[in-house]
């Protein structure tokens, strides 16, 4: 879906600027499908992106790169900023029939030079576990779609373990598996173990340990994505009803809730330090909320059409000396939480609060944070959207804390030294966000004049730039057109879901209550910082579907099927010097910045 108009809009960029330098798209490491060919993006699921390092060496010789298009999927080496590695012989490459590959991911924790686990998430439902180093097909996993019958919407490792994995569907159900159990050969029947506010936790019941473990049923419509905080003890969820859910994954339990302007939310990402979770999805916003405060503490507006990605960018997180205002996570965690959980396929119903054996501390994908993380006063993150647009985004201290006075004096350090900022730079800038009443909420109330003021600009901003956000024609055109629950269970289990009718009634009437716009869990646009971003480009003449950011570079995937690298600031002098002079082969318009 292209961008509309003309002249310069429709260009595609082949760098952009920051505040610590110029990112620039390296044409000789783009990654695709081997033989180019036109590739008809209608009706195809996207284009996912995934890594992993099979040497442990940081210099990315061990990188590998796995990426879907269409029915095919490819394993290839990834060289960075140096150059692709030769398309025409991938180390893997998987063409499938009567399914399409909709997602991916890497085991981490086993992965060795010689071996990887890769899950592999499939539109009619079922789940393949391969090796594409040694070219394997290890199991299916739903083979029969008896468990599910709906797209694979998400997939994920447990974060620590060596066999679990979680799946969600476009049904609104997430499955728990365990990859050295079988899935059995006739549909499984549930026992309600835990209920929460919008979501429930089911077990299988059979005589015999079999897949799935639990089963989890989150929202109403399709669960789009669901991610691990760093430290591994929550999971954040969004879904079609345009709710984000945060639940301790151990204990079961809600422990924080949004919902969306308007529309479903398709994408999510924690922050490095797992403070903040930052959400994307139909109402073309980018939307940042507090773990800790359990509130919107932002909005971003950008994009001209859905969010489809968004991800944080831990390596230009900036800290300042001093303390910066407590910003811990949930207070109700208790020394318990580092202890072992018994192992979910032994007894699956014996303890409601084991779900898995807690990952041990040096695999934590937290390694990035530490203790002084409550200092940091500058996130990254960025977005990518339907509109074929990548926006980067940065949220500073004096949009988080509007009550506490700025510090003249500032020394800036980067995490992990891998970006020097410009020369003459000393102080980060200001967050460029718009005007907004956010800040006289909690302080005395402004005068008129200042009110009038303040009004005028955000209602310009959203006549001028939010053409598509009509709120109410797209409530009421998503109210009729609201995504239903596809439940692939058998009858009897069907019957069960009514035991908890009254539990579901009542939360509807809390949904019905959270959709009106001025409540803490969805605020009106007045009430919290909106943000402008700090670059928003056209990069690609399809949708937006893969965003990455790496050390060295930011990695994006269009529908196109074209996987770009975008070498940082100071990346690639040396290296590639004229690479990135080089427009993209797919590309229409100029180097423009």
């Amino acid at each position: 879906m292209a961008a509309e108009g003309g002249g310069k809009e429709n260009e595609l960029k082949t760098q952009f600027t920051t505040r610590e330098g110029t990112y620039k798209l390296l044409s000789l490491s783009e990654y695709s499908r081997p033989n180019r060919v036109p590739y008809n993006a209608q009706g195809c699921h996207p284009v996912r992106v995934s890594f992993i390092n099979v040497s442990g060496e940081k210099d990315g010789s061990g990188d590998r790169i796995c990426f879907n298009v269409g029915r095919e999927l490819y394993f290839y080496p990834y060289k960075g900023v140096r150059k692709a590695a030769d398309l025409t012989k991938p180390v893997d490459k998987r063409v499938y029939k009567g399914t399409l590959p909709t997602c991916h991911d890497f085991n981490q924790l086993t992965c060795t030079s010689d071996s990887v686990s890769l899950l592999v998430g499939f539109s009619a439902g079922q789940v393949q576990l391969i090796d594409p180093i040694k070219k394997e097909t290890s199991k299916l996993f739903n083979e029969e779609r008896l468990i599910d019958k709906s797209r694979v919407t998400c997939i994920k490792w447990v974060p620590g373990t060596e066999n679990m994995f979680l799946v969600s569907h476009a049904s609104g159900q997430m499955y728990m598996y365990n990859e050295e159990h079988p899935c059995g050969t006739t549909a499984p029947h549930y026992q309600l173990l835990k209920q929460g506010e919008g979501f429930s936790v089911w077990t299988c019941k059979s005589k015999s340990t079999r897949n799935p473990i639990f089963r989890w049923v989150i929202g109403d419509g399709a669960l789009n994505e669901f991610s691990f905080s760093p430290d591994n003890k929550h999971i954040a969820c969004v879904s079609q009803d345009g709710f984000l859910r945060v639940i301790d994954f151990d204990q079961m339990e809600l422990k924080g809730m949004m919902k969306s302007y308007f529309g479903g939310l398709l994408c999510i990402c924690w922050s490095p330090d797992g403070k903040l979770v930052a959400v994307g999805g139909e109402d073309d916003l980018v939307t940042v909320w507090s773990f800790a405060e359990k509130r919107v503490v932002a909005r971003g507006h950008g994009h001209k059409s859905w969010v489809s990605v968004v991800a944080f960018d831990p390596f230009t997180t900036m800290v300042v000396e001093g303390e910066a205002g407590d910003f811990s996570g949930s207070d109700d965690e208790g020394d318990d939480s580092q202890t072992s959980r018994n192992n979910p396929g032994s007894n699956p119903g014996s303890n409601p609060g084991s779900m898995r054996e807690r990952a041990n501390s040096s695999h934590s994908r937290a390694s990035i944070c530490n203790a002084d993380t409550s200092n940091v006063t500058t996130y990254r993150f960025g977005s990518v959207g339907q509109d074929t647009q990548l926006c980067i985004w940065d949220l500073t201290e004096d949009v988080l804390y509007p009550q506490q006075p700025l510090t003249r004096a500032r020394t800036h350090t980067n995490l992990t030294n891998s970006l020097p900022l410009p020369s003459g730079s000393a102080t980060m800038p200001r967050c460029n966000s718009l005007p907004h009443n956010a800040v006289h909420s909690t302080g005395s109330a402004p005068n008129a004049k200042e009110k009038s003021l303040t009004d005028g600009s955000i209602a310009s901003g959203i006549t001028s730039k939010f053409a598509t956000l009509t709120l109410g024609d797209r409530r009421d055109k998503h109210e009729k057109h609201e995504h239903k629950r596809n439940y692939s269970l058998s009858s009897k289990s069907s019957d069960k879901l009514n035991s908890i009718s009254k539990g579901h009634n009542a939360h509807s009437k809390m949904l019905e209550d959270y959709a009106r716009l001025g409540t803490p869990c969805c605020p009106k646009l007045d009430e919290v910082p909106l943000l402008e971003p700090l670059v928003c480009k056209k990069i690609a003449q399809e949708r937006l579907t893969a965003l990455v950011f790496r050390e060295d570079c930011i990695v994006t995937g269009c529908q196109e099927g074209f996987v770009c690298t975008w070498a940082r600031p100071g990346k690639v002098v040396g290296v590639c010097n004229g690479l990135s002079q080089t427009s993209s082969t797919h590309s229409t318009g100029g180097t423009v910045v």
